[in-house]
Formats: structure tokens, sequence, C-alpha cells
């Protein structure tokens, strides 16, 4: 690809911005933008050591939600020095917005049209859509539940079957400061066989574990982090962890790692 991933991030974070400011006033609510630095190592499939920088915008405005990110991965392992890119966009359309009236029932406090595109460098775009849902749980930040089909670019496996996608965020109190649990869970629940071969059942669960520096520092609250990420993938890409993948995979995809976490709020 001709597009590095630096320059896919400037690009993306040039026209957000660029829309954000178009979009100010009555239509948008409130955003939020963050860099973050993650290294870690023992990563399935991919080199195990690797170090990426994560653009994150998240909005809500009039009519619904947006949430992206961008991750610009940094591989430093066995195989060679290399890099790649990796992002999601998601915007969600919300019907109680839409209808001016309050779809609550229990503890659902909003219905939603949630939709993801999902791409990157190689052979990986995927657009999802399917309802969503904003709970309301006592003592979260927010928690929220969405529900996709998945369909891939051209003939890939992957298509016609379904994910579950928890996001959530927890704020505990630490002494001078606060521990800020959150993250997301995407679960796919079925497989796909075609005749590229088959997308098998996964479960990726990524939630990071953040302490409030800037506020412990009287700095600023909500601006500097610092902790870990964990990420547990079974599965890893849809690679059932029983296969063998001839030199490439040596002991299974099932990954179980952590990298440390450097985050700014701006």
């Amino acid at each position: 690809m001709s597009c590095t991933p630096l320059h896919a991030c400037l690009t993306l974070c040039t026209g957000l911005f660029a829309a954000s400011h178009s979009l100010a006033g009555d239509l948008l609510h409130w955003q939020n933008n963050s860099l973050t630095y993650l290294y870690g190592q023992n990563f399935k499939i991919d080199p195990a050591i690797q170090q990426t920088v994560t653009f994150e915008h998240a909005n809500g405005w009039k009519y619904g939600d947006t949430f992206l990110f961008l991750d610009s991965i940094h591989f430093n392992g066995d195989v060679q020095d290399d890099s790649s890119f990796y992002g999601e966009l998601s915007p969600r359309l919300s019907f109680g917005k839409l209808l001016a009236r309050k779809l609550e029932l229990g503890p659902i406090k909003d219905l939603l049209l949630a939709t993801t595109y999902e791409f990157g460098e190689g052979d990986v775009e995927s657009y999802l859509i399917g309802p969503g849902f904003d709970l309301a749980i006592p003592g979260f930040d927010f928690f929220q539940v969405n529900l996709y089909h998945r369909q891939t670019d051209g003939d890939r496996p992957g298509d016609n079957v379904w994910q579950i996608t928890p996001a959530w965020s927890y704020t505990l109190p630490v002494g001078r400061s606060d521990l800020v649990i959150d993250g997301f869970m995407d679960w796919v629940v079925d497989n796909d066989s075609n005749a590229r071969g088959d997308y098998h059942a996964n479960l990726h669960f990524n939630p990071q574990i953040k302490y409030d520096l800037g506020k412990a520092l009287s700095w600023g609250e909500k601006q500097l982090y610092v902790g870990l990420e964990y990420d547990y993938w079974k599965d890893k890409y849809a690679i059932d962890n029983s296969s063998f993948l001839g030199d490439v995979i040596l002991d299974g995809t099932d990954q179980n790692t952590a990298s440390l976490l450097l985050k700014v709020h701006f």
C-alpha cells in the first residue's frame, strides 16, 4: 500500500477535526480525543513484540454518537521489523433522539442503530450493522451492547456471522485520584465457511486499567493516564487454535498478553 500508517492517521485526524468544527454548536454536544502508546510482548501470529500508537475520537451529537480508533502498529519481533495499521469507525443513530422521546425499559435507556466499518492494511475490510442498546447499570460511567451482523469485503470468510460487542467504563476512587477500568469485548458467536477457508468463532476481550496520573499530580483530571491494557483473544483472527499453519503458527492462536500504557486526552 502506498499509504503509510502515519499518513493514514494524520489524514483521518485532520478530516475528523474539520468535521467536528463544522458540527460545532447545537449539533455536536460533546467530543473527546486521545493518543495512547502501548508496549507489549507475547503476541500471537504477528511478531511477538509490538508497539502501538492509537488515536481515538468519541463524540455525542444531536442524533447519536460516534467512536473511531486508528492503530499504528510497529512490530519488533523475530520475523522482521515492520509496521501496519488498523482502524474502526462506529457511528450509531439513537431512535430515542430521532423520535424525541425516551425509549426506556428496565436497564435499557436507549435503542440505537449501530454500525461499524473495519479497515486497515491487507484484506481486512468488514461492515457491521445491527441494534445497539445503552444500559443504565449502577456504578458504571457507561455500558453499551451492540449486536452486529458481519459482512466482509469480497468473498473472504466472515460473512453472515453474528458478533456481540459490549463496551464499558467504570471509575474507582483511589487515594487522591481515580482508577478507570474500561474497554470492550468482540464475541463472534458462530462460524462461516466458504471456498476460501473457515472463519472460526472467536472472542476478543480488551480492557484497560488506567490510573489518572494528571489528577494525582494536580495537572488536571482526565488528561493523563498510565496503566495496562490486557489482551485476551481466543482463536485470534478467527483462526481455530487447533489448526496448524506450517511455520507461521507454532503454539496456537489463543492470545493472552498485556501491554504498558500511556494515554493523553485532549
